[in-house]
């Protein structure tokens, strides 16, 4: 790859992805990491083969592609920092911070920029990840395939028109990780109520969980009808769905995902104010 892509941020989201991209095809001396701690950094020079900086201003100074991987709480101060950088030569920039808009972003680097938000998920760190994003009008379709080929290195993308929709993104993919955590949590807890060893239990419900889901995307019907696949009429599977349904576990799910959007909304606002 031809493009030199420039990471703020050498956490494990940064780390995962640069991974990912040298692993699909994309040359390691084309990839620049920054963090004020060479400590970060000296795993990912040595592991990986990349260049490393302590100095954001210079490691944008010729980057194609400039990915934003630091903490929201901290993203103004490095923006201001390296403004000048970033006007002089106008790189895409490409967002995995949550709950900062585009707008926000934008401003904070001078404005009149190509730039994509990006909202990933931590299966990212296992290549599995699912992201979100969304494109200003600045983004050119070449840089549009660019911004896709960096987040496919770890997982899916799918794109949204309208940047609301990152919010709705956040609560189908974002932070559902977490949901599926919980139900395994669960389903562990109750399998040893019922008598299995815990560490037994937790095997079967992981595995069941990755085999459901790689049944689902090895499919092309819908959830509902592989449901009800394995529901044969007043057999276990039935008891157990009806329970749930009885349950309210639809409304739950619904009302937990309107809070997560909800909250992803008031990040937003909180840190656009600075």
């Amino acid at each position: 790859m031809a493009n030199r892509v420039t990471f703020i941020g050498a956490g494990n989201m940064a780390g995962a992805i640069i991974g990912g991209m040298i692993d699909s095809g994309f040359a390691a001396d084309a990839i620049t990491a920054t963090s004020p701690d060479d400590g970060m950094l000296a795993p990912l020079r040595e592991r990986l083969g990349i260049h490393t900086s302590t100095d954001n201003a210079a490691a944008v100074a010729d980057a194609d592609v400039v990915v934003l991987a630091v903490k929201p709480q901290i993203m103004h101060q490095v923006c201001e920092d390296m403004r000048d950088a970033v006007q002089a030569h106008r790189p895409l920039i490409v967002s995995v911070a949550a709950g900062l808009s585009a707008e926000t972003l934008e401003r904070w680097l001078g404005g009149e920029l190509a730039l994509v938000r990006c909202m990933p998920n931590t299966p990212a760190l296992v290549g599995a990840g699912a992201a979100g994003l969304h494109a200003n009008t600045r983004v050119s379709e070449a840089q549009r395939r660019l911004a896709s080929e960096l987040m496919e290195a770890v997982g899916l993308v799918e794109w949204v028109d309208d940047e609301a929709l990152l919010d709705a993104v956040t609560a189908v993919s974002g932070s559902a990780p977490a949901y599926f955590f919980l139900m395994l949590e669960a389903m562990e807890e109750a399998g040893a109520s019922l008598g299995l060893p815990a560490d037994t239990a937790r095997r079967l419900a992981m595995q069941t969980a990755f085999g459901a889901a790689k049944m689902a995307m090895a499919s092309d019907k819908p959830p509902a009808e592989l449901k009800r696949n394995v529901m044969s009429p007043g057999g276990t599977t039935e008891r157990a769905i009806a329970h749930l349904e009885q349950a309210g576990l639809r409304t739950t799910l619904a009302e937990a995902m309107e809070a997560c959007a909800a909250r992803a909304r008031e990040m937003a606002d909180e840190l656009g104010k600075n």
